[in-house]
């Protein structure tokens, strides 16, 4: 399907997406961002139950989104064999970023294989390698980004809206779960034999790189098992914020 060029105005769009989002549903949601939004539409995945549940709707539904994921080199066994069987089960084709070589080479080189263990700065500089330089990539000549964010999954996330602008990337930001709870998106998984990553049923509510993952203990925040041995405040690894805080 061939789209004519991007709207020049996406931030009005932006907030008219956002202001029509909390009547519709999830498919209707997606069915709007893709009728209403002219250009390349990109959904990112990493394969978490949000994404998961974004996917389907987007693979059975035929719409014309490209769905892509950043693969870091350092993913849970898990997750390559859910990207394995999502891919198989759907028939569609998941196209995945990779930080560039030389980055990483330069990485290990000046930090070591798991530096970002050691200070925040040095964690953020793994993340930007492995995840927000591939991110670029990805998103290069979108109109709109489509995430799995939901606003219950952090204190930083509950400000985020349905639907924005992200001026540093001059596209339009959406994210289609902002107001589902986490139980409500695994009944939805549940009820449409969604397939998703079985580490989250041993703890793994959050799952990103394994040696930034853990389990959380009963009661803890659900992303409290990424970068846990960093202080609680806005612990992201710089997909969301930064070079995005212009929108969200």
């Amino acid at each position: 399907m061939s789209h004519t060029s991007v709207t020049p105005d996406l931030a009005s769009q932006a907030q008219a997406l956002d202001a029509s989002f909390g009547a519709l549903d999830l498919t209707g949601r997606l069915e709007k961002l893709r009728q209403d939004v002219a250009g390349r539409l990109v959904f990112t995945t990493s394969f978490g139950l949000e994404d998961q549940v974004i996917a389907h709707h987007i693979f059975e539904g035929g719409l014309d989104i490209d769905v892509v994921t950043l693969d870091t080199g350092r993913l849970f066994p898990e997750t390559y064999k859910l990207w394995s069987d999502t891919e198989a089960k759907y028939a569609r084709r998941i196209r995945a970023f990779y930080p560039a070589t030389s980055d990483v080479e330069e990485l290990v080189a000046d930090q070591g294989i798991d530096g970002f263990y050691f200070s925040v700065e040095m964690r953020k500089a793994c993340c930007n390698v492995r995840k927000v330089k591939p991110l670029a990539r990805a998103l290069d000549g979108a109109s709109a980004w489509i995430t799995g964010l939901r606003g219950d999954a952090s204190e930083h996330r509950q400000h985020l809206d349905f639907v924005s602008f992200d001026g540093a990337r001059n596209l339009i930001k959406a994210n289609p779960l902002f107001d589902w709870s986490r139980e409500r998106t695994l009944a939805h998984a549940t009820t449409h034999a969604i397939p998703i990553n079985p580490l989250h049923d041993k703890g793994f509510l959050s799952i990103g790189c394994a040696p930034c993952t853990r389990a959380i203990a009963p009661g803890e925040p659900e992303r409290a098992g990424r970068w846990w041995w960093e202080s609680e405040n806005q612990k992201e690894c710089g997909l969301h914020v930064g070079a995005a805080s212009a929108s969200s």
